[in-house]
């Protein structure tokens, strides 16, 4: 089996691209998800210990524990000590039910995963990309979305231009879905082909 790495700035389409794997029959990873799932879960006794009153009705309150960690490189580090053991174990049980089904090729959506060295754990790279222009107003249409705190999501992740670079596959959202689909079905055939990357 092949895994995919699928990437891609935020408001390039990466979610609807995820949701086109799907629908091609190809098991997907969501990151984002998982994490949302252990904050409701496993997370919260080890959570609300090393930061108290961060948890509510039996589930991490991302409004509480935000404040504390988003500028504080020593509690944000905490905070990843003790989620990234959580994580890592969903994601080694996704992969292993994956190869068991006998799929060929396992798609693994994370938004960073240049930030975190997710592309040395993957056999190829997908990158979800449009032009600047597109991007911003996909973005600016978001409830709660000001320019401000677009520059400031944008500032933390790596340059479109340099995700491209980096990737075995770019899959450009800017011309409707039908493209997309039809990139997606390309990326399937040329995927089971790459060698072998990931440890």
């Amino acid at each position: 089996m092949r895994v995919l790495g699928l990437t891609g700035s935020i408001g390039m389409g990466k979610s609807t691209t995820a949701k086109l794997f799907v629908e091609a029959g190809v098991p997907v990873y969501d990151a984002d998800a998982t994490v949302h799932m252990v904050y409701e879960n496993e997370a919260v006794p080890l959570i609300e210990a090393a930061f108290p009153g961060t948890t509510a009705d039996g589930k991490v309150d991302r409004t509480k524990l935000s404040p504390l960690v988003v500028h504080d490189t020593d509690a944000m580090k905490k905070l990843e000590s003790i989620v990234h053991p959580l994580l890592a174990r969903h994601h080694k049980k996704f992969l292993d039910e994956a190869e068991a089904s006998g799929a060929p090729i396992a798609v693994v959506d994370v938004p960073l995963l240049f930030e975190t060295g997710g592309d040395k754990r993957v056999d190829g790279i997908v990158v979800v990309s449009t032009d600047a222009k597109t991007q911003r107003e996909r973005i600016l249409a978001r409830d709660g979305m000001t320019e401000d705190k677009l520059d400031a999501i944008l500032a933390r992740q790596l340059p479109d231009a340099e995700k491209r670079k980096r990737a075995d596959f770019v899959v450009d959202t800017s011309h409707g879905i039908e493209p997309v689909r039809a990139r997606i079905a390309e990326i399937l055939v040329e995927a089971a082909k790459l060698p072998r990357r990931r440890p």
